[in-house]
């Protein structure tokens, strides 16, 4: 038996890996791998060849539904924002072939970094990459075809408004009320953009008091840029709202005001955020709707694990917020 079917972790047979990668001149000698720990979805793996190191990233043992852990899609983004001014992992290579390993998978650059506390510096840099993002143009960068942004704002809104449907288990009537004054109202897109879905420091890779990578691009498409920055100022302002703290905006640290990090975002953009508000408050039923159904689930006995009992109670909180940034920042 080969040594390293040894330490092979699970979902990644590294005899198989090796055999694969060494078919694509991408590995030579034997491989070890380790689970790179703190993701929540994807699988991500760091491999070693000798001297090398690379990452491996796979869906979650188990999953089904390739729509939702799309190997192509994360690879493709990161690929075409290469030489972009949007800090990402260089690509080396794509498996679809879900025998090598039982899964697609892909190979990219190991890049070092952490998540150290946050300061106002590193969230003034993460405003001004997403600004950078949401200027690159899809076409010029191959990716024309990469969503469907027309209606995009329609489409979000039903889809998290059925979401709650299928999670209702105890009466929530201001969430009903913020769905309807984001349903009634909807601003019009000022442009369409490469989208990353769950912009925010826990996926970025920080380094040296500088941003090194921006990571976990599988819920990226074409859509509204404020959307992400709506969810990335909601991140922000955890700390104020008391949920999540001290891991949604950063291991803690000081916090450069919402304010101030949506005016270095609109100096990049030269984007209109006079209604700002309405996209808060959809960043605000996104993650109440995504807080009751883990609630739900907890209450039928569906979680495993410690912590899913407080997740019910972010829900009003979020909620609250939501409806006061549609009063306070809507004209």
């Amino acid at each position: 038996m080969p040594a390293n079917i040894e330490t092979s972790p699970p979902g990644l047979d590294l005899d198989r890996l090796q055999d694969h990668l060494a078919a694509h001149d991408l590995a030579g000698g034997p491989l070890a791998a380790e689970v790179i720990h703190g993701g929540r979805s994807n699988l991500t793996y760091l491999v070693r060849d000798g001297d090398r190191r690379f990452v491996v990233r796979r869906p979650p043992l188990g999953h089904v539904l390739a729509t939702a852990h799309d190997m192509t899609r994360e690879f493709r983004v990161m690929a075409a924002l290469r030489d972009t001014g949007v800090p990402v992992p260089r690509t080396y290579h794509l498996c679809d072939d879900p025998e090598v390993i039982g899964a697609p998978f892909y190979v990219m650059e190991y890049v070092e970094g952490g998540q150290p506390p946050v300061t106002p510096a590193i969230e003034a840099e993460l405003a001004a990459i997403l600004g950078r993002l949401h200027e690159v143009d899809p076409a010029e960068v191959g990716l024309a075809d990469f969503g469907r942004p027309d209606g995009f704002l329609e489409r979000q809104v039903r889809r998290w408004k059925r979401q709650l449907d299928a999670s209702r288990s105890r009466e929530l009537p201001d969430i009903d009320r913020l769905y309807a004054l984001l349903a009634e109202d909807m601003p019009v897109t000022q442009r369409h953009a490469i989208v990353h879905g769950d912009f925010k420091l826990g996926n970025t890779l920080i380094a040296g008091g500088r941003v090194r990578a921006v990571l976990d691009w599988e819920m990226s498409t074409l859509g509204d840029p404020l959307t992400d920055l709506a969810l990335f100022l909601l991140y922000a302002d955890f700390e104020a709202l008391d949920i999540g703290k001290g891991s949604a905006a950063g291991n803690g640290g000081e916090h450069m005001p919402s304010g101030e990090l949506a005016r270095t975002y609109a100096r990049g953009t030269g984007l209109d955020l006079s209604r700002l508000g309405w996209y808060v408050g959809l960043a605000c039923f996104k993650l109440a709707v995504i807080a009751e159904g883990i609630h739900f689930r907890y209450t039928r006995g569906l979680t495993v694990g410690k912590g899913f009992e407080e997740i019910g109670g972010h829900v009003a909180p979020l909620v609250a917020h939501g409806l006061r940034a549609l009063e306070s920042r809507e004209s």
